[in-house]
C-alpha cells in the first residue's frame, strides 16, 4: 500500500528538531525508518508531519565519558555491535544488537529508534533494562535524564514526551563482566518468543555481581531481581543456576499467541535463563 499523504521535513540540528515537533499539530519523528514506514504503508498510522532525523549527526556516534559509554539515539545497530567501547564496557547489548532482525535492517536501523519504538519483544530494550541505561531525553523544557527502569511505561509507550527526542544513551561500565543474550525464535530474523538477557561478574570462584532481565515477558522488558538475588554469592554450577532460574518467570505476565501461550513461554523464560547465565559466568 501507500502511505497517506504527509509533509516531510528533514531537520540538520536537534534544535530545528524539537522546533518542528512544536509547530506540528500530529508529527511523527523518522529515525531508521525500520518500524515507522512499515506501518506508514499499511496506514496503521496517517501523521500529517514526517520529521526524519537522519541528517542530525550530533545524534550520532559512540563515545567514553567516564564511568559510562554514551550512544547517540541516531547511531545504527550495526556501529554498535562492533564498536569496541561497546564490545569492551557493554559486552551485553553488542551480543543482543548482533541479533536483531538481519545485515541490512543492522545497517538501518537505530539503536534509540528501537528503544522509544519499545516493542516488548525488541531485542535491546531487555538489555537496557539489565545494564541500568539512562535516557537523555531533550524538549522544550529542556533535557532530563530518565532511568531505563522509567523509561518503559507499556506496550509501545514510553517516557518520552510528544515534544520531546531521545537524543543519547548513557550505559554504565560493565568491564570485565561476562555477558549472554539467549533468544528463542521459531525461524531467523524473527521477534523474540522469550528472551534473556544476562550480564555477571564472577570474582573467586563465586558470582559477585548478576543483572538479568527478559524480553517479551510482558508489555515492557522485566527486570529478574529475584534470579539476581539468588546467583549473589552462588558458585556458577549448573546446580546452582538452575535453581535460581526456577524463579525468572515469577510475576511477569507473557502474551499468548500463535507462537506459544502465556506457560510456554514461562518455561522458556527458565530455561533461557539457566543457558544465559551459565554462559556470561563462562
Amino acid at each position: 500500500m501507500i502511505p497517506a499523504q504527509f509533509d516531510y521535513h528533514a531537520p540538520t540540528s536537534v534544535d530545528e528538531a524539537l522546533q518542528l515537533l512544536r509547530d506540528a499539530d500530529d508529527a511523527k519523528v523518522l529515525a531508521g525508518g525500520q518500524s515507522l514506514i512499515p506501518v506508514l504503508r499499511l496506514r496503521l498510522a496517517a501523521p500529517a508531519t514526517i520529521i526524519d532525523l537522519g541528517r542530525i549527526d550530533a545524534l550520532r556516534g559512540v563515545r567514553d565519558d567516564g564511568d559510562a559509554v554514551v550512544i547517540g539515539a541516531m547511531t545504527p545497530h550495526h556501529e554498535v555491535a562492533g564498536h569496541p567501547l561497546v564490545r569492551e564496557h557493554a559486552l551485553l547489548l553488542a551480543l543482543a544488537t548482533e541479533t536483531v532482525a538481519d545485515p541490512q535492517i543492522r545497517h538501518r536501523g537505530t539503536f534509540g529508534g528501537a528503544l522509544v519504538h519499545a516493542d516488548p519483544a525488541g531485542d535491546l530494550l531487555a538489555p537496557a533494562l539489565a545494564l541500568g541505561a539512562q535516557m537523555v531525553i531533550q524538549g522544550s523544557g529542556g533535557t532530563r535524564i530518565v532511568d531505563a527502569s522509567d523509561f518503559f511505561q507499556d506496550l509501545f509507550t514510553t517516557a518520552v514526551g510528544e515534544d520531546e527526542l531521545l537524543t543519547e544513551v548513557r550505559v554504565p561500565k560493565h568491564t570485565g563482566w561476562g555477558a549472554q543474550y539467549e533468544k528463542f525464535t521459531r525461524v531467523a530474523q524473527q521477534w523474540s518468543i522469550v528472551a534473556v538477557a544476562a550480564t555477571a561478574r564472577v570474582e573467586g570462584g563465586t558470582i559477585a555481581d548478576a543483572r538479568v532481565a527478559l524480553t517479551n515477558m510482558g508489555s515492557t522488558p522485566v527486570r529478574a531481581t529475584a534470579v539476581e538475588q539468588a546467583l549473589v554469592g552462588a558458585a556458577p554450577t549448573q546446580e546452582a543456576v538452575r535453581a535460581a532460574a526456577a524463579s525468572a518467570a515469577e510475576g511477569t505476565q507473557p502474551p499468548s499467541d500463535t507462537n506459544g501461550d502465556a506457560d510456554y513461554r514461562r518455561h522458556l523464560a527458565t530455561v533461557l535463563t539457566a543457558r544465559a547465565v551459565l554462559a556470561a559466568a563462562g
